[in-house]
């Protein structure tokens, strides 16, 4: 770990770390000062930025360490009781009775009952067009309308799912707001809860009321927290990875021919662009002792801010890591974590993914940024992805 003096001149070098373009600093952080602290509040427990790839794997592998329960602080307010915030055997136990919706069996349903069905709807309404703008008319539509199928949502209910899912992510920019889209969810859901558990059906929902291990199962308030945070979990996470996913393609059109050609290249687009451009970049922890992150001390009730996106664009960890290329040997990524709270909807993602790109340039041939529209761009800070995707296609 550099010593203060260098941890000075890393920031005399007068960088945005939380600038909407953040990948030069943070390279220059991964190089220099991989464990970064930040300034706080007097009185206040520290907090640290983890950068490189290795450091963070390793303070997800250690739960006993390095806990979970900060996301009881930071979004328990308006998830409720959820998973991210649980540890040890109280994690385990949970995570085994959700664990069950998303059982092979179900995937395999939901890829053709249920996901090309939505993707090919939303489809309908572009492929005519000739010209649409990628993400108000599919990307941000898409999972947010998969995930209620899912949970057995009426169609006619989507677009309140839509805003719901909007306004729960803007926990820390309008509480209020989010806590008032949680409240509203909870009370559509719950009389649904109640009818699943007197009537199951196929649905995830009656996955959960009915999912029991040694004659325990999940209470009303468990159910409802899994489900708050599936919906904003999973739909902006896939939603935002989707987009980053057009984006390389359009940029990069010797790349789009050979997969319209060839479908089986799917999933290295997918899994390169999860390790390139990670849609959530932070993934937060608590210390529960005093440790040490490559040579950093670590005190006792530290903040860690383990930052994804950066890591997987850790040059000691991958050749040429600002590059996208989809001919890269496989390696592993931390887009969906790893250790005990690897990411449950990992799979699903993966699925919509697929599905969703396979069918974009199957029912929008000639597919290709509009030459009259600014050329699209990745930013954020704590999310990435494109605000708009302007494009042609022969109609």
């Amino acid at each position: 770990m550099p010593d203060t003096d260098s941890n000075e001149q890393v920031d005399a070098l007068g960088f945005d770390y939380l600038d909407a373009q953040p990948h030069a600093a943070w390279k220059v952080l991964r190089e220099h000062c991989p464990v970064k602290p930040l300034p706080v509040p007097e009185g206040d427990a520290p907090v640290y930025m983890v950068m490189r790839h290795d450091d963070i794997e390793s303070v997800f592998r250690d739960p006993e360490t390095y806990s979970s329960a900060i996301h009881n602080e930071t979004i328990g307010p308006v998830m409720g009781e959820i998973i991210l915030g649980m540890d040890g055997q109280e994690h385990k136990d949970h995570r085994d009775l959700v664990a069950r919706a998303f059982r092979a069996s179900a995937l395999a349903k939901w890829d053709h009952e249920l996901i090309e069905p939505t993707i090919n709807s939303l489809l309908d309404e572009v492929a005519p067009l000739g010209r649409a703008e990628l993400v108000s008319a599919l990307t941000s539509r898409y999972p947010v309308q998969v995930i209620a199928a899912i949970v057995g949502v009426p169609n006619e209910d989507y677009p309140k799912f839509q805003q719901w899912a909007e306004d729960i992510t803007s926990i820390h920019l309008d509480p209020p707001r989010a806590i008032a889209a949680s409240q509203a969810m909870a009370e559509y859901l719950l009389p649904i809860v109640n009818d699943r558990r007197a009537n199951p059906t196929d649905d995830l929902i009656s996955d959960l009321v009915t999912a029991e291990i040694d004659g325990t199962r999940l209470t009303d308030e468990r159910i409802l927290g899994f489900l708050r945070l599936l919906l904003p979990a999973g739909a902006e996470t896939t939603f935002r990875a989707m987009g980053n996913c057009l984006v390389a393609l359009l940029t990069h059109p010797d790349v789009m021919a050979r997969v319209v050609a060839d479908r089986d290249l799917i999933p290295a687009v997918i899994e390169e662009t999860l390790r390139w451009e990670t849609s959530v970049t932070i993934v937060s922890r608590n210390a529960l002792a005093d440790a040490e992150i490559a040579g950093c001390p670590i005190p006792n009730g530290s903040t860690l801010l383990l930052m994804n996106s950066s890591s997987g664009r850790d040059e000691s960890h991958y050749d040429h890591a600002d590059e996208w290329d989809i001919d890269r040997k496989a390696q592993n990524h931390l887009f969906f974590g790893t250790g005990r709270h690897q990411c449950l909807g990992m799979h699903l993602a993966r699925l919509e993914l697929r599905i969703g790109l396979d069918a974009i340039l199957t029912r929008l041939p000639g597919l290709r940024l509009d030459p009259d529209a600014p050329v699209p761009v990745i930013e954020g800070f704590a999310f990435r992805s494109p605000a708009s995707i302007p494009v042609v296609f022969d109609a």
